[in-house]
């Protein structure tokens, strides 16, 4: 039987956690073996914090064995494990999950991902491990954990406009949790020695890039309960995360949830409240003269409540089903400043067990939309869980999430995702990206998959960092997006007759020192046909005119926008054609 967590012994300690300041002793003392209707625990203290349970035990990587790392690849979406041997092969028997990722903006093929590290599936003692690249994520690079030997959780990584990167790692000092962050200066390769940066568990950071006021300011937020200065759980850092001021409290204590900055530093933060769902907005926190007040905290409607800790009848019986997400629309385009709130949620009406639903403001967070539905399927069983949110510098939302929906009566899930254009008022047909995995897999003595997935939006589409258990066992993935990742748009030509746009691939491929680019117009209007490099940045630019209905070719001979010839490598094209239709495919160049 699935649990689905309707049970109101569930429900009603999800409200009085949101809303109460119990302390932590109060919370320990409730009956652990109280059930549910649904004959599941209910959840206790110790489900919500993370505490070393079982001692340090040093593992030789060198000693265990190995097996073929797994990969993806397809047109639209590339896949690789991070957590490998120097070989780029899967070291068998630990675990890692809950991963975050951070990418360099000032040259996106560097980038680092953190996840919670078990060298042993056969112990909870966790690490904070990461991994680096150089070459757009093609190769991973995996040295270990920031601190060998210490208890390290909940991993949550971000970046400056200086490209430097940002750990932020929870702890456990005696019987409080605290958080300590860390600095990379060389893309992740190697780590500062921390700073205190007060915390607890669940905590989420956001760092504003923005080049106003607060340019450079770190923020972060936890869960007020398990907070190492309870009953503050908000800290900021105004000195580019050297250290990091006093708590304070943010109204309506929302928790589970994550920060973001709006186009002109102000600062948002989204979270649940149990039953719903709450934002809250800063103008303050970008002026280091300034202390943080809030301007408002505004309920959101999600049309559901958040879910966790639903036993063994739900994909991750002892974790969260997702986060609630907050991402600003920072584009400069006519969807600038509106904010968007996402989160796999259990519906507050009908037998779907979990969805991934949506809401946006136009008007600063004030107010907010009906909730969207993103996933599109028919089905009132399937799971949407681990809902997870990005918006590109183009003022594109990203959504993915893991899915149910192909395997029905089981938990074995695939990756899907959709894409919105149009500020969130509609959504690509749900593309399912990966071949479905069994998340009760691998479990390291904790029975879940951790709490959340984490990416990172640019121009042509998404940085993923997410969990899966092809090889059986929890392995952390690197996964590259290119939206969209078909091309539909129809038109008709000057007669009426009907023809698609389409972007063929390119001829020869590889190729050295030309290749041809053919492409069909279904309406007259402007082109835009434009080259990449795997870091997603501008190569050339080969069409930018208003052409009419027809097919097309154009030659590329390898050169840059300025006739410099460009070193071999894979290389992106896309085209753009009279505001309908958008693709992108892949090409290499071999010198």
């Amino acid at each position: 039987m699935h649990f689905n967590g309707r049970s109101p012994v569930r429900r009603s300690f999800l409200h009085s956690f949101a809303i109460t300041l119990l302390a932590l002793t109060l919370l320990a003392a409730q009956d652990g073996n109280e059930q549910t209707g649904a004959g599941n625990p209910a959840p206790r203290a110790g489900d919500y914090s993370e505490r070393p349970d079982q001692p340090y035990t040093p593992v030789s990587r060198d000693s265990q064995l190995r097996s073929p790392a797994y990969r993806i690849s397809s047109p639209g979406f590339v896949s690789v494990q991070v957590n490998i041997d120097s070989l780029g092969q899967n070291i068998v028997g630990d675990a890692a999950n809950e991963p975050s990722i951070a990418v360099d903006p000032n040259n996106p093929a560097r980038m680092a991902i953190g996840w919670r590290q078990f060298d042993t599936v056969n112990n909870n003692f966790r690490q904070a491990g990461f991994a680096f690249t150089s070459d757009s994520g093609q190769t991973w690079a995996f040295p270990g954990v920031i601190e060998p030997g210490v208890f390290r959780s909940d991993p949550v990584l971000s970046f400056d406009s200086q490209g430097n990167f940002y750990y932020n790692s929870l702890t456990v000092a005696g019987s409080n949790f605290n958080c300590d962050v860390f600095r990379s200066q060389d893309g992740g390769v190697t780590w500062d020695n921390g700073a205190f940066a007060q915390g607890g568990d669940k905590q989420w950071m956001a760092i504003d890039r923005t080049g106003g006021l607060g340019e450079g300011h770190v923020y972060a937020y936890w869960t007020q309960n398990f907070s190492v200065c309870f009953p503050g759980f908000f800290t900021r850092s105004t000195d580019e995360g050297a250290s990091y001021q006093n708590c304070t409290t943010i109204p309506n204590e929302p928790f589970w949830g994550t920060l973001d900055v709006g186009p002109g530093g102000e600062l948002y933060v989204g979270g649940s409240t149990g039953f719903n769902f709450v934002v809250a907005k800063s103008s303050t926190a970008r002026d280091s003269a300034q202390s943080v007040s809030w301007d408002f905290a505004t309920p959101v409607n999600l049309g559901g409540s958040i879910s966790s800790f639903n036993g063994p009848g739900s994909p991750n019986p002892d974790g969260l089903l997702g986060q609630t997400w907050i991402a600003v629309d920072r584009s400069g385009g006519p969807n600038n400043g509106n904010v968007y709130l996402l989160c796999s949620v259990e519906p507050f009406s009908g037998n779907d067990p979990l969805d991934v639903m949506f809401s946006r403001s136009t008007d600063g967070g004030l107010t907010w939309s009906t909730p969207i539905r993103i996933n599109d399927d028919l089905s009132n069983t399937a799971w949407q869980w681990f809902g997870t949110m990005s918006v590109a510098p183009t003022g594109r939302i990203d959504v993915v999430w893991l899915d149910t929906r192909d395997n029905p009566g089981s938990f074995n899930s695939s990756l899907y995702y959709s894409f919105s254009s149009d500020g969130g008022l509609t959504w690509s047909a749900n593309e399912r990206l990966s071949t479905a995995f069994d998340p009760h897999l691998g479990w390291p003595n904790q029975n879940k998959m951790g709490d959340y997935f984490d990416m990172v939006s640019d121009s042509l589409g998404a940085h993923l960092a997410w969990a899966a258990t092809f090889n059986g066992e929890q392995d952390v993935y690197y996964g590259r997006i290119l939206t969209p990742l078909t091309g539909i748009a129809q038109g008709n030509t000057p007669d009426g007759a009907p023809v698609q746009f389409r972007l063929a691939q390119n001829y020869p491929n590889p190729f050295n020192p030309a290749t041809t680019l053919p492409f069909r117009i279904a309406n007259r209007g402007m082109v835009k046909l434009t080259i990449y490099d795997a870091a997603g940045r501008e190569v050339k630019t080969l069409v930018r005119e208003e052409l009419s209905p027809g097919e097309y070719e154009v030659q590329w001979d390898g050169a840059d926008n300025t006739g410099a010839p460009v070193s071999s490598g894979v290389y992106l094209y896309r085209i753009n054609a009279a505001n309908k239709y958008t693709e992108t495919r892949k090409m290499v160049l071999m010198r």
